[in-house]
């Protein structure tokens, strides 16, 4: 699979790896740094999602998406993200993925609204419930960032994601360029996803972290197995 994502935002907050360690896959653990692990909320638009070397999917592969994510390495020592949720707005997008890649999706009615260096992300959730978690965030754009900080290496530079499909968990590799980021402040933030994804009232306390990117390329590979994580 080849996307891009653009216009996204990543807000992280700091937190103990017991509290995720739980909604992780099969033998995978918490990528920690300095003893702490992250959780992200991120909203992006996802633009010119395609198949392999054929075009774009029309209208199917242009959308907006939020997620809650989680930090993951396995026993081979590749590190990856974990999709707690994903809100899209594509209900076969979301049917498939849930189907194909054994991610949460979710169907949400979305919208994103920049003025200069403001953005706005609204999202409220459709289906599966709880209906109508979400809520909105507004940032900032602040400085672009010549030499990222450990910390914001590490919750923007993972490149695959450990999920469970088929009562297996796998690690998909994942391709791109360094991000382009901009440190971000974040102006308001009325959320009910992540409690909904089981990680409490973090969305209510201050992030560690946030940032901004105007976007890059991605290339998904080949999905490859963990092994003793089978039936």
């Amino acid at each position: 699979m080849r996307q891009t994502w653009a216009d996204i935002t990543f807000v992280h907050w700091a937190v103990e790896p017991d509290l995720v360690a739980p909604l992780l896959p099969a033998g995978t653990r918490p990528d920690v740094l300095d003893g702490v692990t992250y959780v992200g909320l991120i909203p992006f638009r996802m633009h010119r999602a395609g198949f392999g070397a054929g075009p774009p999917v029309p209208w199917f592969g242009d959308f907006l998406e939020t997620n809650v994510r989680l930090y993951s390495v396995d026993a081979a020592g590749r590190h990856g993200v974990v999709f707690a949720s994903l809100e899209a707005e594509r209900l076969a997008v979301v049917l498939g993925a849930r189907l194909a890649t054994g991610t949460p999706y979710m169907w949400a009615r979305m919208r994103l609204h920049r003025d200069g260096d403001l953005l706005r992300y609204e999202t409220r959730r459709r289906w599966p419930g709880p209906r109508g978690a979400g809520g909105r965030m507004e940032v900032r754009l602040g400085p672009e960032i010549a030499t990222p900080t450990p910390v914001e290496q590490f919750v923007t530079a993972r490149f695959g994601l450990h999920t469970r499909v088929a009562g297996r968990s796998w690690w998909i590799p994942n391709h791109h360029e360094p991000w382009p980021l901009r440190r971000a402040r974040l102006q308001r933030l009325d959320d009910t996803l992540v409690t909904a994804a089981g990680l409490g009232g973090l969305a209510g306390e201050d992030p560690a972290s946030v940032l901004h990117s105007r976007g890059v390329h991605t290339v998904f590979g080949t999905p490859r197995a963990l092994r003793g994580t089978g039936p």
